[in-house]
């Protein structure tokens, strides 16, 4: 039986291709800009999810305080479920003056009201 010699496949003669890094914006966040490789994807959305008390509402929080702060990037939050107090007192655990982040259009606030009746479930 005459020797087979082994011919390389094309394919895996190729280097593999390296892949483009998204660009990533700092949060300001310790620790989060490490784990996700610099911050977040710059000019894409990002969604946070998860169960009540995960930590979500914190999250957003410090990221707008941080951006606002320390990124001159304004920044919107809109609150579905948390009251005005609720969301001061957050901010100010975290060292941030809300109230005038708010008066110096830093952040803008808005109160989205869902009337749970006009709901519909699907799925």
């Amino acid at each position: 039986m005459p020797s087979r010699k082994h011919s390389p496949n094309k394919q895996s003669a190729r280097k593999p291709a390296t892949p483009r890094l998204l660009p990533k914006v700092p949060t300001g966040i310790e620790g989060l800009d490490e784990i996700t490789g610099g911050g977040l994807p710059k000019g894409r959305p990002t969604l946070v999810s998860g169960g009540a008390g995960a930590g979500k509402t914190m999250l957003a929080i410090e990221f707008l305080m941080r951006g606002a702060t320390e990124f001159g990037e304004p920044g919107v939050f809109m609150m579905f479920e948390e009251n005005s107090d609720e969301l001061t007192a957050n901010v100010r655990s975290l060292g941030f003056d809300l109230d005038q982040l708010v008066a110096d259009k830093k952040i803008i606030l808005d109160h989205v009201h869902i009337e749970r009746s006009e709901i519909e479930e699907t799925g």
